[in-house]
């Protein structure tokens, strides 16, 4: 007997408000076959798209009271999203609503309530965090290739459309600031807003926001409706190299990498300039995909990529940026009710005041971390280890017993220093001889390992993922994925992301991953273009 399978259907969406952004929404629920009904103020534009597209003009009521319709999907404007939101929630639709969620992070959170309450989904429509660009530069960033983050800043400029009812930042920026969160992997402390009104009394025009995180990346976002020419540009600093997403630039262009460094040559940083490198991506429609991402999340019952927790995070940076605008001072963003989550200590830990330290982080017996240290969420510091002063620890480090960090160590995210491994921070030490203003530099990259008795010579950078064997002394720049053993430390092998050893075939036999060796000697992952536009 043959069983035969079905796919599940796909969902019926209403697209409520069919203007300026609206249309491009109809055409492609209608491409997906998901458009079963359009919701029009207009009279006239309603009977035109009803016809084009062979789906009926219902009033909202209607679409609400439809069975048939699974989701609307509210392209309205911004002070109506709120509310009709929570009136498809109520009707026991699924919802998908334009940025920004709400005018208010009161009103945002109704809809999480209510969403929470009739289970139901609801996705915002942060665009960009379906283009494909931008989803190759989040794993850019994940993986590592530009170190470890320090700045990024947006453009977003334009001559028009301007408004009335909201001003140019909640307009323009919601998309640049999720993009920003994505990247910072948190929300900001703190942010400090100026603009300008020229058109409209108390609609500013053109703004300037800056954003601070407590993880020490720093944000700005430019975005002016009074422009002579369009912009749209994200920029990404890392302390091993920098990344351009120009979305006005042709498919080929649109992503490029500049693998920039710092060099420091007798404690002075000289700048280490290289080609810039365009990654290839794969082209497509960012709306077919966010649609598309839509219908699945209802189908599936997923969790939205853009769902409404992240929505409330964009509208925090908003109404902060509100909030510093009318002020003219930094605000923060408002956390009535939220606790801060505790990091863990051993009564015989000293943590000198000055110290930051992130949740979830444990730090076991006789270990002192020093004043003016950053060390991150979820790390494990193990017995009688000495951090700092000045020492930046990402997140997720496992730093075991007897361990070191002098000032001039930098330890990214998921990176593991095994028992007694050694750093130094002058080449030559006499007891008699003060010499911390010689102190060098030791970055150590995102992932990478370092072995038990292992010594790093300072002055010397540590690749992404690379492994250092244990006893081996560094005496010499550690490619990414390198495998480096003996005295001096030799490159003996590649190691994959999961710290396995590669064979001649560089594919990892933990995971199955593919490597390559590119044009500069290094081993990336040899991931298919078409697979890296879906990665999010």
């Amino acid at each position: 007997m043959t069983t035969i399978r079905t796919e599940p259907a796909i969902p019926r969406v209403a697209v409520v408000g069919c203007g300026y952004w609206g249309i491009n929404l109809v055409r492609n629920f209608h491409a997906l076959g998901a458009l079963d009904a359009i919701s029009e103020a207009d009279p006239v534009r309603a009977a035109e798209l009803s016809r084009q597209f062979g789906v009926p003009a219902l009033p909202f009521e209607a679409v609400l009271a439809s069975p048939g319709i699974d989701a609307v999907v509210l392209a309205t404007p911004a002070e109506t999203h709120a509310a009709l939101a929570l009136r498809g929630i109520d009707a026991g639709k699924h919802v998908f609503v334009e940025k920004p969620l709400a005018l208010s992070p009161e009103d945002a959170e109704r809809v999480r309530q209510a969403a929470v309450a009739r289970n139901r989904v609801v996705m915002v429509g942060h665009l960009l965090h379906y283009h494909p660009a931008f989803l190759r530069l989040k794993q850019l960033v994940a993986e590592g290739g530009l170190g470890r983050l320090r700045y990024v800043y947006s453009n977003r400029l334009n001559l028009g459309k301007f408004r009335r009812k909201e001003d140019v930042f909640w307009s323009f920026a919601p998309h640049d600031i999720s993009m920003i969160l994505a990247l910072a992997g948190d929300t900001p402390d703190s942010v400090h807003a100026t603009g300008h009104s020229y058109l409209y009394n108390g609609v500013a025009d053109v703004t300037t926001t800056q954003m601070t995180f407590a993880n020490g990346i720093d944000a700005h976002i430019f975005v002016s409706w009074l422009h002579p020419y369009k912009e749209q540009k994200l920029v990404v600093v890392g302390d091993s190299g920098m990344a351009v997403f120009d979305d006005s630039r042709p498919w080929a262009e649109k992503l490029v990498h500049y693998p920039h460094r710092v060099a420091w040559r007798d404690g002075l940083p000289e700048p280490a300039r290289a080609e810039a490198v365009p990654i290839e991506v794969a082209p497509a429609e960012p709306l077919r995909l966010e649609c598309q991402h839509f219908l699945d999340c209802v189908r599936e019952g997923k969790r939205p990529r853009t769902d409404v927790t992240e929505g409330i995070a964009v509208l925090g940076v908003l109404d902060a940026a509100r909030r510093s605008l009318t002020s003219g001072r930094r605000a923060g963003l408002k956390t009535e009710g939220a606790k801060p989550a505790p990091f863990f200590a051993h009564p015989t830990a000293c943590i000198d005041e000055g110290a930051s330290v992130g949740a979830g982080t444990k730090i076991w017996c006789f270990s002192h971390i020093l004043k003016d240290t950053t060390i991150g969420r979820d790390c494990i510091v193990g017995q009688n280890v000495m951090i700092g002063p000045d020492v930046a620890v990402g997140d997720r480090c496992k730093i075991q017993n007897n361990v070191s960090l002098y000032p001039g160590v930098t330890l990214e995210d998921g990176v593991f220093c095994g028992p007694s491994c050694v750093f130094t921070n002058v080449n030559n030490p006499r007891a008699e001889i003060e010499r911390k203003s010689e102190f060098r530099p030791t970055p150590v990259g995102r992932g990478a390992t370092i072995g038990a008795n292992a010594t790093v010579v300072c002055g010397h950078s540590l690749g992404a993922y690379c492994f250092v064997a244990a006893g081996a002394v560094v005496t010499r720049d550690v490619p990414p994925h390198a495998l480096v053993a003996g005295n001096p430390a030799r490159q003996i092998g590649w190691v994959s992301h999961a710290g396995e050893r590669l064979g001649d075939d560089l594919v990892c036999p933990r995971t199955g991953t593919r490597y390559r060796i590119d044009v500069r000697g290094q081993l990336v992952e040899a991931i298919a273009m078409a697979e890296a536009a879906a990665i999010g």
